[in-house]
């Protein structure tokens, strides 16, 4: 096995966003050319080559941690899914399918899970793939020194694993978790080597060990992360369309923060691969002679969305809340900023999820009814800015803003809501930070407003977000339920969802959930979370139904 030892190794990650930044991923693409086979072409007409190296520019925040069991955001997923691979994965309808566990059974009290292991698989330093190694690899995730968020979170219902055999390994749950399997698709509780995890976080967090189709050759923080072939590469994940390894060489997967500086590389043949394109280069990239193949595949679980704080002023009070978002009037900056890549969303769901509701009602635009709705608040005065005064405080909205997680046209939608809000009195502060800064602002909660990105696969994700156990941080010091909406009834019903393994009452219980957190007013859903790859000089390319995250076990490069 080929393993090569990163030049530099980085420290442990202190916050990071719990799958976040949270498929169905659709698994499909949209071309802006004829998307053809890895065999026939890779792009333009030209021919495809095996070997190479392919280079990936990406637009995300740089890990701090390689390893997704550490902390658990979404640039850590789309590039563990290279060198780790989960227990099952999930297709476009939302069905759990095999991978590295090729069947499964539940108790009929839900309780416990068995899995049968495929046969014969090793990590590639040569460790079995085994109940055993499945068991380090829950004990890793929820041990609190992992510092795991949607890891964590995705795995707190197993009380024990056992090692029945070689390739049988039994879950014991205190519960019955019906999301057992979508949590176990994603990329945040792939299993890795045990061996590899026994080297300390350090280590593991400069070069996972898995049984994926590329390995971590070298890290240079800061710029890349090259990845080597796994030429011994042997589960065949549900996206591959050949037995054995990939075509690909080697990967190059740099880090271009400036969406301009990425696209002018891709469309100068410096890089064959992009994500978090601008909505304007999307459009481009559609043109017949643009040679450019457009992969859309938005995230799982929840929309992208602003979470007003209902654990303190003004948005304790469910009057401001809908005052705010009736006055927000997303909608055009939706359509002018985004040129048709986003579409409006009126549930806390991603349109991609089968359980999403919607409930366009709430959400219409009514300054009228807002500056009303104010008024019955309390908030009857002005300052000379226009800005509403209660009790000699004025109505200030603290907003920070993630500049690693947001996008310049998500940042200029913002300003817009800031201007309509302003309109009926709100005073909203929008403060664009770097990440680190970020963390701090919601740890010390010095925000009433906030867009996270969360990416979880299945419905499951609204007990993570909206459950008033989701105010409590995980280990890692992170918390997902950033309306700290704390409704009773609410959690009894998300419980009840979790614990039921008939899917129709499942189904049910979800939808009365959202019905209930959207008439909180405590969510603005905008659009499904943005998940764009440009492709250029390069085939096969695809993405996974689990997190929405792309493969490359088929990718050739043009010749």
């Amino acid at each position: 096995m080929r393993r090569h030892a990163p030049v530099i190794v980085l420290s442990a990650l202190a916050l990071t966003l719990a799958a976040c930044s949270g498929t169905p991923s659709s698994g499909s693409s949209e071309s802006a050319t004829d998307a053809t086979s890895a065999d026939a072409s890779a792009g333009n007409g030209q021919e495809a080559s095996a070997g190479g190296t392919l280079v990936y520019a990406s637009g995300d925040a740089e890990p701090t941690c390689l390893d997704p069991h550490v902390g658990g955001n979404y640039p850590q997923a789309l590039i563990s899914t290279q060198y780790l691979e989960p227990l099952v994965g999930r297709d476009a309808s939302g069905a759990i399918t095999p991978w590295l566990a090729t069947e499964w059974t539940v108790s009929p009290d839900g309780l416990t899970w068995d899995f049968t292991l495929q046969e014969d698989v090793t990590f590639t330093d040569g460790t079995p793939l085994d109940a055993e190694a499945v068991k380090a690899n829950v004990e890793h995730l929820q041990d609190p020194e992992t510092q795991s968020s949607t890891g964590y979170l995705a795995v707190e219902k197993i009380d024990e694993v056992e090692a029945v055999d070689a390739t049988h390994v039994r879950f014991h749950l205190s519960a019955p978790d019906s999301a057992l399997l979508e949590s176990m698709s994603q990329q945040w509780t792939a299993i890795q080597s045990p061996a590899g995890i026994e080297r300390g976080m350090e280590e593991n967090c400069a070069a996972p060990i898995g049984t994926g189709p590329f390995i971590v050759e070298e890290w240079t923080p800061q710029q890349q992360v090259t990845l080597v072939r796994n030429d011994d590469y042997q589960t065949s994940g549900p996206e591959a369309d050949h037995d054995g390894a990939a075509h690909l060489e080697r990967i190059e997967w740099r880090f271009i923060p400036d969406a301009a500086t990425r696209y002018a590389a891709l469309t100068s043949g410096e890089v064959q691969v992009i994500d978090n394109p601008q909505p304007d280069s999307i459009v481009a990239a559609q043109k017949d002679d643009s040679g450019i193949e457009h992969i859309d595949a938005p995230r799982p679980g929840s929309v992208n969305r602003i979470e007003l704080n209902s654990a303190q002023t003004p948005f304790d009070d469910i009057r401001v809340r809908e005052a705010f978002i009736r006055a927000a009037d997303p909608d055009p900056g939706i359509e002018s900023l985004y040129f048709g890549t986003a579409d409006r969303s009126a549930s806390p769901l991603a349109s991609t999820e089968p359980t999403a509701v919607s409930d366009a009602a709430l959400f219409e635009t009514n300054p009228k009814a807002a500056e009303k709705l104010l008024d019955e608040a309390g908030w009857t005065e002005k300052n000379e800015e226009g800005i509403r005064v209660k009790d000699g405080k004025t109505l200030t909205v603290r907003f920070p803003v993630s500049t690693n997680q947001s996008v310049a046209a998500e940042q200029s939608l913002f300003e817009q809501i800031q201007a309509n809000t302003a309109a009926v009195g709100f005073d909203v502060v929008l403060t664009p930070v770097d990440l680190s800064t970020w963390y701090g602002a919601l740890g010390a909660n010095e925000y009433e407003a906030v867009s996270a990105p969360y990416t979880k696969v299945g419905p499951d994700v609204l007990r993570i977000l909206y459950h008033s156990d989701g105010i409590v941080p995980a280990p890692s010091g992170y918390f997902a339920n950033h309306a700290q909406l704390s409704d009773p009834e609410l959690d009894a019903i998300l419980d009840e969802a979790s614990d039921t393994l008939d899917e129709t009452k499942r189904a049910e219980l979800y939808a009365d959930a959202q019905h209930r957190i959207l008439e909180s007013f405590t969510v603005l859903p905008l659009y499904d979370q943005q998940n764009h790859f440009l492709v250029k000089g390069a085939s096969g390319i695809t993405t996974l139904g689990t997190v929405a995250t792309p493969t490359f076990i088929n990718a050739q490069l043009a010749e």
